[in-house]
């Protein structure tokens, strides 16, 4: 082994230590998510002129095409099942590895972890190509995981294999591409934010070229998110198009190395601008809207645009649910008004859930803060502990509140454009308001795990990824009502949201400060730990 890889598996081992519960938790998710969809599709369309019917009017409307991507074969019922999985849950899939890499590359770095481990027989290359192992690695057992429960769900095998390797290799090109941005900056905030911008860029390639008619433009084809729906499992099964992200992999994977070994440890390529020479922070409020404003603009922006394309969708709801089937599913989702605003309700309540990830992000902003030093540095000075956990927690429930509260309104908007109905505005914006209680619930639980037992603060995630589970197939599984019921967002009411649904909402909002006092509590008593 080359010097500089020398130590990768003891990294290798480290690493994957670290993340012996995420890495299940997102694996056994994506598994899970693959096996029940496939069981769903099933019954939603059982005979071929349903999912004819349902695909050709899916394939014109260009808000589905734009947010999904075309079927294209109209009569199979993996193509049409998985329509949301070939690029939406692909995004999601790239952006978990985009974290992973970062995690094991740049964030190691920040903290100084792997400063300290340099101090025995460690090679310079060996931390990129341990985290880059573990990914990679992670990819190909997701892929296979996934390609194993579509096929257990009744899929064809060859088609569950083509769409599991899909999978499998756009994560692999997207670890490959947060690898190379990890060289490029010295925070870890930054590498992320570029990773994460490149997944946006290219699912909007994708989106723009997917419109184009009759079928995808070259825009597609410079998107991996786009490479992943052009192997069209259970569509034809176009293996070789599998060759592009491998062949992405092996030029990205090679630059990462040449780039790690142009820079210092804790350096990046791109120089750092220097702040004022005069500081403009009145105190910890301040700093932490500093801190977490351009993420939260970033968050605004998308539930902007997501919630206007998903607004002009309400024209099309009785053609895109013809079946039966399918409209009886949103309605139950969505209450027992008229379909129109049993959708908005189910997709708002899809809101609620994204504003809950990014409570939690925010709030578990306490933890990384604490992980990598700050806060000894802050609490040296006339800040409380109580003032300083608050400057983060409110910013995140405030954040949480403002992305429903535009949410509404932006839905509501496009559906106003879409029916010519404007009263809708604001029963759509009262019903996503309905949703922030639950979302401040999960939020709370991010504040109690890091009062109590900080290390587990990852594992707010997985506690997330449950209730999102629960909520989306807990019908199909026939789940008992007791184990429902502990997600907070069944409670959340949806359209139309009336005086009955108050004390729901008030007893949501008393179980967050009840959890938020917990929190605080552990907060107030135990040590910082790093």
């Amino acid at each position: 082994m080359p010097e500089t890889l020398a130590g990768t598996g003891v990294l290798i081992r480290l690493g994957l230590r670290r993340d012996r519960w995420l890495l299940p938790v997102w694996i056994l998710g994506f598994a899970l998510i693959a096996y029940s969809t496939a069981l769903a599709g099933a019954e939603l369309y059982p005979d071929t002129a349903s999912r004819v019917e349902a695909s050709t009017v899916l394939n014109a409307t260009a808000s589905m095409v734009a947010l999904f991507g075309r079927i294209y074969d109209p009569a199979s019922i993996g193509a049409l099942s998985l329509i949301k999985y070939t690029a939406f849950m692909t995004a999601i899939l790239a952006i978990l590895m985009v974290i992973l890499a970062i995690r094991h590359t740049r964030s190691d770095e920040e903290t100084g972890r792997l400063e300290l481990l340099g101090g025995g027989r460690l090679g310079r290359d060996a931390p990129l190509a341990a985290a880059l192992i573990i990914s990679l690695g992670a990819n190909v057992v997701l892929g296979l995981l996934s390609a194993a429960a579509l096929a257990a769900g009744g899929l064809p095998a060859v088609g569950s294999l083509a769409f599991g390797l899909g999978w499998a290799a756009t994560g692999m090109a997207f670890s490959a591409a947060a690898g190379l941005a990890a060289q490029l900056t010295a925070s870890s905030r930054a590498a992320t934010g570029f990773s994460i911008s490149f997944v946006a860029v290219t699912y909007a390639l994708r989106a723009v070229g997917d419109l184009a008619e009759p079928g995808p433009s070259v825009l597609s084809w410079l998107s991996p998110i786009g490479w992943n729906q052009q192997i069209r499992a259970f569509a034809g099964d176009r293996w070789w198009v599998l060759v592009l992200p491998t062949a992405l992999c092996l030029v990205l994977v090679p630059a990462a190395f040449v780039l790690r070994a142009r820079r210092d440890l804790g350096a990046g390529l791109r120089p750092e601008r220097p702040g004022p020479a005069a500081g403009s922070l009145a105190g910890v409020w301040d700093l932490a809207v500093r801190l977490q404003y351009r993420v939260l603009l970033a968050w605004v922006v998308a539930f902007v645009v997501f919630g206007v394309v998903i607004g002009t969708l309400a024209s099309n709801v009785a053609e895109l649910l013809a079946s039966p089937n399918a409209q009886d599913l949103i309605k139950l989702m969505g209450g027992q008004q008229a379909l129109t605003d049993a959708f908005l309700a189910a997709e708002i309540s899809i809101m609620g859930v994204l504003a809950a990830a990014y409570g939690v992000s925010s709030a578990n902003h306490l933890r990384s803060e604490e992980a990598a030093g700050h806060t000894e540095a802050v609490l040296g000075t006339a800040a409380t502990r109580v003032r300083w956990a608050s400057s983060h927690f409110v910013f995140a429930l405030a954040g949480v509140a403002s992305l429903l509260l535009l949410a509404g309104v932006s839905i509501g908007a496009g559906a106003a454009a879409a029916v010519s109905d404007p009263a809708v505005v604001g029963r759509s914006t009262v019903a996503a308001l309905a949703q922030v209680p639950a979302a401040w619930v999960v939020t709370s639980v991010a504040l109690a795990v890091f009062g109590w037992a900080p290390r587990l603060a990852g594992a707010v995630w997985g506690l997330l990824l449950a209730l999102v589970a629960l909520g989306e197939f807990g019908v199909l599984w026939n789940a008992p009502e007791w184990l429902m019921d502990l997600s907070p967002f069944r409670h959340s009411p949806l359209l139309p949201v009336g005086a009955a649904d108050m004390p729901a909402l008030v007893a949501l909002t008393m179980a967050a400060a009840g959890l938020a006092a917990l929190g605080y509590s552990g907060w107030r008593r135990r040590d910082l730990a790093a």
